[in-house]
């Protein structure tokens, strides 16, 4: 008398035909993304090309923009967002990163349930909040603090340069302040999550070999979580570069290139929400061009993002 030990045939008819829906609906849902982009991307072009056909290849290489003139170059807005949100990175990431140390590598068990919960509910604050504390606190502050700041570094090579000029509170930098307080905890977050799944038994091996707490980090914590930091330090990149209210709020909205980080200045997205209520016709083209550029400078971070994150998981490994 023989005994069967595998699944019943109905069991394992019901197992594949689970598979097979499973991986079904996951393909349709990854198909589901490409199709919406694919969407946004098609219908945005199209309602832009009236602007794109009218200024060509000047939309993106001038910076001229001027409505009642039908000028329309959008340089001036993408400079303004490269470099708010180069500020917002140049301050958030040590913060981020430190704040990330010390929740999983110092802070006590209690401690490191307040502070991640701090950083989880500073997450969730809306950005037009931050635009608001800015424009009330910040904008008026600010003056004073970039002449303080201004004055000595005046005279130091290219630093000075970026710190001269009349201190606006409206600014590049103010802008970049606010947008840099806004992905701080979500770049603390993710960063903490990071250094969290780093092998105890690396960081153990380190300090048993004599190593300092800075070495152990060094040699076994950071290489370890290279590809995470920058993949979260590079997304975080896509999510200032969009940022409507806040920006708006606290950039000064003035169409020129300038190095000065105290001058006003304006970004695609703020231009748009600034402007939209009351464009037509090429200017409301110009407008959603803007998003356009906005658009492909996301996709182009985020694929950068992915391509640095799987050369150090390859490196890594």
């Amino acid at each position: 008398m023989s005994t069967t030990t595998g699944p019943a045939p109905l069991e394992r008819r019901r197992s594949a035909v689970a598979d097979t829906t499973f991986r079904a609906v996951s393909l349709g849902a990854g198909l589901l993304v490409l199709v919406l982009l694919a969407m946004i991307a098609v219908s945005t072009t199209r309602e832009a090309w009236p602007a794109f056909r009218a200024e060509g290849l000047g939309f993106v290489t001038s910076s001229r923009w001027a409505p009642n003139e039908g000028k329309f170059g959008s340089l001036a807005f993408v400079y303004g967002t490269m470099v708010v949100s180069a500020v917002a990175l140049t301050f958030a990431v040590p913060v981020s990163i430190g704040i990330a140390l010390f929740i999983t590598e110092v802070a006590s068990p209690r401690v490191r349930r307040i502070a991640t919960f701090g950083i989880d509910l500073l997450a969730a604050v809306p950005s037009v909040v931050f635009g608001l504390w800015g424009l009330n606190v910040l904008v008026k502050a600010a003056p004073g603090f970039y002449g303080d700041v201004g004055g000595p570094a005046s005279s130091i090579p290219i630093v000075g340069e970026l710190f001269s000029g009349t201190p606006n509170g409206k600014s590049f930098m103010t802008a970049g302040l606010i947008l840099g307080l806004m992905v701080t905890p979500i770049i603390t977050s993710i960063t903490r999550e990071v250094f969290a799944t780093t092998p105890a038994v690396q960081k153990e091996a380190a300090i048993a070999l004599g190593a300092t707490r800075w070495e152990m980090l060094r040699a076994s914590v950071f290489p370890h979580s290279r590809g995470g930091v920058i993949g979260a330090v590079l997304l975080r990149l896509g999510r200032a570069m969009g940022e409507t209210i806040a920006a708006a709020l606290v950039i000064g909205s003035g169409s020129q290139i300038t190095a000065h980080l105290f001058g006003s200045g304006d970004a695609m997205a703020a231009r748009i929400a600034n402007e939209f209520g009351e464009a037509s016709g090429t200017w409301r083209s110009a407008l959603i061009g803007l998003g356009v550029v906005l658009f492909v400078l996301t996709i182009l971070v985020n694929l950068a993002a992915r391509s640095i994150v799987v050369r150090a998981e390859r490196r890594a490994a």
